[in-house]
């Protein structure tokens, strides 16, 4: 999906070369109109026997082993043209099984072949030349003994341009199967397995439980076996005629012991196991032979928490559970915390439908709608939503392109991860927005993104609509690599007056490009056509932003002297710092803030963690606000990010903020600092409905959020969550029995083990915890 956003802003239309889990987002990868080259690399079923271990494999693993054979259908019918590929493949024997596989899972006989012929050769653009069998092209073809998909098709000759290649003789009779066996003068009725491919046959003969491996070769009509029984010394060799149509093979052997026996196998039935079919939910109008697959679900995000919504997969017809989409919902007899002029309300109605606040009022009618919900907010709390104005969840990949002094061409919306389990964890504690920043491991950092909490969208559709560009700057330790040890001490800056350096430079040279680029858009089209294409530069292009009032500054921040140093650049230079994050010494220079109109995004009481915050108090937030100063309080961590209620709390108890100040501090006050409090950040008519219900005052340790509500859509449920968890235990378990069936019936398997998350903050190169859903 990124590398189609990349191609859209070139206007190139890239072929995929995809991973096998396309099917998880089927409807995104449908709109990127890409052709793609996909493999049948599916995963080994884990060894589950162990209960803990199998703590360690996450529903998002389990579900994907037990669906990725499902990939190359779900591609078909949504009609995206796919070549197959051998890439991938720890054994390249496995191909054509995993291709049988695929068509028992719903891909057609027609698609699969279209998919090894006609379609690489149209990706190639060779379709005039080769992948389809008709006069004028190459004489590229093969000749089976049979449909190229049965599992005992036997391919006899394969020409490349006219030139035949023998492969196997046209006499050879596939002897691979179960034989009812019997040699010399035992009256004991032995099973004679024989597998594999067939220039690399194995055999094994079965006697109850016994199992004795043997040795089996032909050619042409001629077989011959040895094997050893533990009742006889020595090795017993068998020789014979294969007969066809019955298969069976017969002959004369010799005994360890020279004596000469007779021996006979009769055919019974093929070994090769059949593809275990899916489990199967049938109607009354079903019969024996119209019963069709029924696959697991797939869920938005295809990890722990995630629900079917639908409409969003036609390949799972069977799967009739979805979540609740509502026209409108009714909350009724709530105290509301509205952070306007109206304060709290108390014993009220609020009416939202088409993802907006359409009234607030006494004793609003129910909504006479077909999927309209109503919520009986007796004792509860209704406020807007929490906004974190400085997070780093949901990024992929890395927080910090640490290795320049300026990165201010890569961006967070870049690599917005929308599966990451913490999306969920923070909506439980209320938030429904949040800026994505880049880290503080340079001065000038990468451009920000602003999402809505819209878990199980993807991550163009989590963006928060129209928002304007942010962009992270940094001052401190962190930028001269102070902190970073003794190997990393050779980027520019190493001070503090060559950080101050960096931002002169920059924007001295981002208003140079600006104006060159101005210049070259005011020529006429003649004159453009005549002269040498302007050559954009992305990272200049963001800075001039800024210069431009078009793209806004997040700066993390400690110390006074730093703060006071880039209020001085940017007067200086012509642009305006929008926000101080962390700000720890914000209420030294409180005064110079308010005179400069920056705003202020701090932490509630963290200090002391490194040598820069020694001077941090936890009346900064307090004093902040006192002096006029937009103030906010955010998490930058994860875990803080679940109960930002209970940090603004505290700015009650360390400097008397009121409780409608304190609830500002992660609502309204963050939603003014990213310039979308005209939609969001208060509780008032006309504005988008991301609203949460408490079950008691927000700002008390024992509130819990009931529901967390986006765009007029419940997106966290209390009760819900405990259904859920229900449902995910019952699906773990589901499939770890057909893993553990898995291994029974001799399949391969590989090894849980625990997996390494990044989670992130300001500083993170990369952090690691370990974690399972």
């Amino acid at each position: 999906m990124r590398a189609d956003k990349i191609g859209d802003e070139f206007k190139v239309n890239y072929i995929i070369k995809g991973s096998g889990n396309e099917y998880q987002r089927i409807d995104e990868i449908k709109a990127t109109n890409c052709k793609f080259i996909i493999p049948l690399n599916y995963p080994l079923a884990y060894d589950v026997d162990d209960a803990y271990d199998a703590n360690n494999v996450s529903l998002t693993e389990l579900k994907h082993w037990e669906m990725a054979p499902v990939n190359a259908f779900a591609l078909e019918k949504y009609m995206i043209p796919f070549a197959i590929t051998t890439a991938d493949l720890k054994e390249k024997k496995d191909f054509w099984k995993n291709v049988r596989k695929a068509i028992n899972f719903g891909l057609s006989e027609k698609q699969a072949l279209k998919s090894l012929t006609s379609t690489p050769a149209e990706i190639l653009n060779i379709a005039d030349k080769v992948g389809s069998l008709k006069a004028g092209m190459l004489a590229n073809f093969i000749i089976t003994s049979g449909n190229l998909f049965d599992e005992k098709t036997i391919i006899y000759e394969n020409w490349i341009q006219g030139t035949n290649y023998k492969i196997n003789d046209y006499n050879t009779i596939d002897i691979r199967g179960t034989y009812d066996f019997t040699y010399g003068t035992s009256r004991i009725l032995y099973q004679l397995k024989v597998e594999g491919e067939l220039d690399k046959l194995k055999a094994t003969i079965l006697a109850d439980t016994a199992k004795t491996p043997a040795t089996i070769s032909y050619s042409g009509n001629n077989v011959s076996i040895s094997f050893s029984q533990k009742d006889i010394a020595g090795t017993i060799r068998l020789s014979g005629n294969i007969a066809n149509e019955p298969l069976k093979m017969s002959g004369k052997g010799q005994l360890p012991d020279g004596e000469w026996i007779d021996w006979n196998a009769n055919f019974k039935s093929t070994t090769t196991t059949e593809l275990a079919k899916p489990e199967v939910k049938a109607t009354a109008k079903d019969t024996a032979k119209n019963v069709e697959p029924k696959f697991g679900a797939v869920i938005y995000p295809f990890c722990a928490y995630g629900e079917q919504i639908e409409g969003k997969t036609g390949f799972d017809k069977y799967w009739t559970e979805f979540k609740t989409r509502y026209d409108a919902i009714l909350i009724k007899h709530v105290t509301v915390w509205t952070n306007e002029k109206e304060g709290i309300l108390k014993n009220q109605d609020v009416y939202i439908t088409e993802g907006r606040i359409v009234r607030i009022a006494d004793d609003i009618g129910v909504p006479k709608l077909a999927f309209a919900k109503t919520i009986d907010g007796t004792g509860k709390h209704l406020t807007a939503g929490i906004i974190d104005e400085h997070s780093h969840i949901a990024v992929g990949g890395a927080v910090n392109e640490g290795t320049q002094a300026s990165s201010a061409e890569v961006r967070i919306g870049d690599v917005i991860n929308s599966e990451d389990i913490n999306i969920y964890r923070q909506l439980s504690g209320g938030v429904t927005s949040a800026q994505l920043l880049h880290g503080s491991a340079n001065p000038i950092g990468g451009q920000s993104a602003i999402i809505k909490l819209r878990w199980g969208k993807s991550p163009e559709e989590m963006k928060f609509d129209k928002a304007d560009g942010f962009i992270k700057f940094a001052l401190g330790e962190n930028v001269k690599q102070s902190n970073w040890g003794d190997m990393n001490t050779v980027r520019f800056p190493q001070s503090r007056m060559g950080v101050e350096q960096v931002y002169y430079d920059y924007f001295t040279r981002a208003k140079e490009y600006d104006a060159k680029q101005k210049a070259f858009a005011a020529q006429s089209t003649k004159t453009k056509a005549l002269s040498t294409p302007f050559r954009r530069d992305l990272e200049l292009e963001a800075i001039a932003e800024i210069a431009n009032s078009k793209r806004f500054i997040t700066c993390h921040s400690y110390v006074q002297s730093e703060i006071n140093m880039l209020m001085h650049v940017a007067d200086s230079m012509g642009f305006k710092v929008n926000t101080f994050t962390h700000i720890l010494e914000g209420y030294k220079v409180a005064d110079k803030m308010k005179a400069h109109g920056v705003g202020a995004s701090t932490f509630s009481d963290w200090w002391a963690y490194k040598a820069e915050v020694k001077d941090a108090i936890p009346y900064n937030a307090a004093l902040l606000t006192q002096m006029g100063i937009t103030t906010a309080i955010n998490s930058d961590d994860a875990e803080m990010g679940r109960r930002l209620n209970q940090e603004a709390a505290k700015a009650i108890k360390y400097g008397g903020l009121t409780e409608e100040e304190a609830l500002k501090l992660v609502t309204l006050n963050p939603a003014k600092l990213l310039h979308i409090d005209n939609k969001v950040g208060s509780i008032k008519v006309g504005k988008d409905a991301d609203l949460v219900l408490w079950s008691d005052n927000p700002l008390s340790i024992y509130a819990k959020a009931e529901k967390t509500i986006i765009d007029g859509q419940i997106y966290f449920d209390l009760e819900e969550d405990l259904k859920l968890r229900a449902n995910i235990q019952k699906e773990r378990a589901r499939i770890i029995q057909k893993m553990i069936e898995e291994k029974k019936g001799g399949a391969p398997t590989q090894k849980p083990s625990m997996k390494k998350r990044n989670l992130y903050e300001c500083d993170s190169m990369e952090e690691n915890y370990l974690e399972t859903e």
